[in-house]
């Protein structure tokens, strides 16, 4: 039966906050597939897992350099492994610098017909151009997208797509975002010093295309007239202050779950063709209604209007302006229903077996 190596750019477990990092930790500390991980050495390890530890040293760094090796250190480790004669399965994740020198070293050293090339691409516009990147897909023996909307799009942008595909939804923790009670909501409230107002919530990098700048415009306008509500800015710091907002600066993720407890409505005004957006499915589970850009993979996730409101042109600010209204002007709070097990860790994990479990099928 094939065995499966992990190859990471970041140490496993990884010791600050990451999006796919998280997912894996928590895959790894459960029912998982994974044999091997290569990486540079990490803070701890994850038990039951062997490691091909990537050297990091200054002269091995020099060596690197002088031979125009990039990825020397992960070879060095991934054959190491590969003398067994098993069959593997090699999981890369974002890293398309390493397809071609990988494919180049394991057929020099005669291995590549023993080994199943799964890559993960947690973004969602295709990344190589059409003619360019046929090499890329006959490469590799399965693509891992985020959503099925993200494969229509290679599927119609490549002329010839010769790789196998599937698709893993993000997941995020249930048992820490999760919905609360009306008078749980009210306490926290109380907490953090905000009543008797609808509250909004951003929270992302400050970086231009997560539309920081463009909802603090649209909200200098919905302020003139709605009084009653505040927006919380969760991941960024601004020196100017803004009638009705409320910079919170950088917030542990073990204390984002009450500010979107406490939130009557989530906006996510993404500019750019998101993969996923965890930060939606959080806002999701703890009960917000949500305001999103049909940007990317964002329509799949709300499941196309019906978990919550798409922006058909999110570039334009009216647009934002008359569904914030629309939604500060509902009598009643809006109830979000959403199954406690949609876009959840264990179904992550159920789903990364399931496609290990599919590449061994397929490759045995």
């Amino acid at each position: 039966m094939p065995q499966v190596i992990l190859i990471s750019q970041v140490p496993l477990p990884y010791s600050t906050i990451g999006s796919w990092t998280t997912l894996y930790h928590n895959y790894l500390t459960n029912k998982h597939q994974v044999d091997y991980i290569i990486c540079e050495k990490p803070e701890n390890f994850y038990s039951e897992i062997e490691y091909g530890i990537v050297s990091n040293t200054y002269l091995f760094k020099l060596q690197k350099k002088l031979q125009k090796k990039k990825y020397l250190g992960y070879f060095q480790e991934l054959e190491k492994i590969l003398e067994k004669e098993e069959k593997f399965i090699i999981q890369i994740i974002d890293n398309f610098g390493i397809v071609k020198p990988l494919i180049d070293f394991l057929e020099k050293i005669g291995k590549r017909n023993k080994c199943y090339l799964q890559f993960f691409y947690h973004g969602f516009a295709p990344f190589h151009e059409n003619f360019h990147g046929r090499w890329f897909y006959k490469a590799i023996d399965e693509m891992v997208l985020l959503t099925y909307d993200s494969y229509k799009v290679h599927k119609e942008y490549y002329t010839i797509l010769a790789t196998r595909f599937s698709v893993l939804h993000n997941g995020i923790d249930t048992s820490k975002f999760h919905k609360v009670t009306s008078d749980k909501k009210e306490e926290l409230k109380k907490e953090l010093g905000i009543t008797n107002k609808k509250i909004f919530v951003w929270c992302s990098q400050d970086r231009p295309k997560k539309g920081l700048d463009f909802i603090l415009n649209v909200w200098k306008r919905i302020n003139k007239q709605n009084q009653d509500a505040v927006l919380l800015v969760i991941g960024a710091n601004r020196e100017t202050a803004i009638d009705g907002v409320s910079f919170l600066g950088r917030i542990p993720n073990t204390d984002l779950p009450k500010y979107y407890q406490i939130a009557d409505c989530y906006l996510f005004p993404t500019l750019w063709h998101e993969g996923f957006g965890l930060s939606l499915i959080e806002a999701l589970h703890c009960g917000c209604y949500c305001i999103a850009s049909a940007n990317g993979g964002v329509p799949e996730v709300l499941q196309y209007g019906k978990l919550g409101k798409l922006i058909e042109n999110p570039n334009f600010i009216e647009e934002w302006i008359l569904e914030i209204e629309s939604f500060l002007n509902e009598k009643e709070t809006y109830n979000n229903i959403i199954p406690e097990h949609l876009y959840s860790m264990q179904n992550w994990n159920d789903g990364m077996n399931l496609i290990i479990e599919n590449a061994k099928k397929n490759f045995s």
